[in-house]
């Protein structure tokens, strides 16, 4: 039995031909569709990169205790998991997370990895006292730093064999090449992109012809759109162009799996961590807003050569907390007890549900519920407290990657184990949020009616089961009573 994971990061489920969109280039990701079972109701859980990838190993939850950080020792990961039965599971990645504090403890878990510099604002090369190009292009709090490191990482990626997203994909061809008549494998490319910076070489932006006078501008700040209409344009161009890039590099993988016959007994799950938003809701990016369906609801593909079901689509809720466990199940291994995802065999095989309802999420802000129809995003009181952090691994995402601040750590005190925790108790904290998600309205969506959720409704009653079914599906992560509290539930 082998197994092969493609992930991306920020890539768009209503940017993709197969999900609908008539003007970009995605021939291999239509191609994709045709082996594959596609998925229409897949969400995300904990948002953003690293919160999403401790799912992906644990196979649950991760927003409602801890915001963006490491594995924690007390953590199931299906990697690792594979490796101890003596499946190899290799990685190959450019996503930088994974080598900073707030991320260092993933990677570890594989059995080998390999990856490659030069992301974003990713502290790969040196340049001193350089001037680069003025531009527009900032995407937060620093942006001064992010922009000279992503200038300074440019100019080492003049050509298109050069950029990260085509070593990473080179090395997972060398992994298919070399282990293509082995058996028990598991192997996870990786690739930062379509995420932001949307830097790609000139033959993909001569896909997507377009007038625009601005300065650089492919990498949006996580606000409010404010730019003029050539100029959203213009941003949703330079995605389209870097998508297409990606395009072509799945292409790659499915022509190997063709020249090895590897759709005879090897699994194929191709996914995202979450969409981003090109200038829909009138925002950019993720985060810093109420998570639409641009963002939590995201494209899936999986193949499974015991069922052999292609070209078929399945709307049954599934999420990112079931791609471990229907990795686990593929390869004949128990689940351990802790893991809240299902295996997707029945929701293949004849869309079997596996669950009500789904919970989505950032640490601190908003939290989101959908039965598949209705999308309620739920705001807390107005202070947004009580609010704190569990953890034995007190780093995170910060400015430049960080530990937990003074300020936060002088507020520790020692917790009881968790439910999940292995019979550890933990550091607690309180939680400063600084996402600001938690100051939007609370809103419910009727999908069947409103897809685009343009028009939020007042429906008591729908509401009410709404409240009901994040309730429960809060209980079943064993959510701490102070969550309860925040959310007014």
């Amino acid at each position: 039995m082998r197994a092969i994971m493609v992930m991306f990061d920020s890539l768009n489920k209503r940017m993709l031909n197969p999900y609908g969109c008539d003007w970009t280039k995605t021939p291999n990701f239509s191609r994709l569709a045709e082996h594959t079972v596609q998925f229409d109701n897949c969400y995300v859980g904990s948002m953003p990169c690293m919160p999403a990838r401790r799912e992906l190993h644990t196979g649950r939850y991760n927003f409602l205790h801890r915001s963006w950080g490491p594995l924690e020792p007390f953590d199931d990961s299906m990697p690792e998991i594979l490796r101890n039965h003596g499946i190899h599971s290799h990685l190959v990645t450019d996503h930088y997370h994974y080598f900073e504090d707030g991320g260092a403890t993933y990677h570890t878990r594989y059995r080998s990895y390999e990856n490659f510099r030069g992301q974003e604002g990713d502290a790969w090369k040196g340049v001193v006292g350089s001037e680069w190009p003025e531009n527009r292009n900032g995407r937060m709090g620093g942006a001064e730093y992010w922009n000279e490191q992503d200038q300074v990482n440019r100019s080492y990626q003049d050509t298109e064999e050069k950029q990260p997203q085509s070593l990473t994909f080179s090395a997972g061809l060398s992994f298919m090449e070399t282990n293509h008549d082995k058996d028990n494998w598991f192997l996870q490319i990786e690739t930062f992109d379509p995420h932001e910076p949307f830097y790609s070489q000139q033959r993909f932006k001569d896909l997507y012809p377009h007038e625009y006078h601005g300065a650089l501008f492919d990498w949006p700040p996580y606000q409010k759109v404010t730019e003029d209409d050539e100029t959203i344009h213009h941003l949703r161009m330079e995605y389209a162009a870097l998508l297409s890039m990606c395009d072509e590099s799945m292409g790659k993988v499915l022509d190997m799996m063709e020249r090895y016959k590897m759709w005879d007994d090897t699994m194929l799950i191709v996914c995202t961590d979450h969409g981003f938003m090109l200038g829909e809701h009138d925002h950019w990016a993720k985060c810093y807003f109420p998570f639409y369906n641009e963002v939590a609801n995201t494209p899936l593909f999986i193949w499974d050569p015991r069922l052999r079901e292609k070209g078929v689509r399945r709307s049954s809720l599934v999420q990112t907390i079931d791609f471990p466990a229907t990795l686990l199940s593929f390869f004949g291994l128990p689940l351990p007890p802790d893991m809240q995802g299902k295996p997707l065999d029945g929701v293949m095989k004849d869309d079997t549900p596996v669950r009500e309802a789904a919970l989505f999420g950032i640490h601190g802000g908003q939290i989101g519920c959908t039965d598949g129809r209705y999308v309620y995003l739920r705001a807390p009181k107005p202070d947004n407290t009580p609010l704190y952090q569990y953890t034995l691994m007190p780093t995170r995402h910060g400015g430049r990657r960080s530990f937990f601040d003074p300020e936060e750590l002088v507020t520790m005190e020692k917790h009881p184990p968790l439910s999940f925790t292995k019979g550890l108790p933990v550091m607690r904290t309180v939680s400063h949020c600084a996402n600001g998600q938690h100051r939007y309205p609370t809103e419910l969506f009727d999908l069947k009616n409103d897809p685009q959720q343009t028009h939020p409704i007042s429906d008591p009653e729908t509401e009410a089961r709404m409240c009901c079914l994040m309730k429960r599906c809060m209980e079943e992560n064993d959510a701490p009573a102070e969550q309860y509290e925040r959310m007014m539930l």
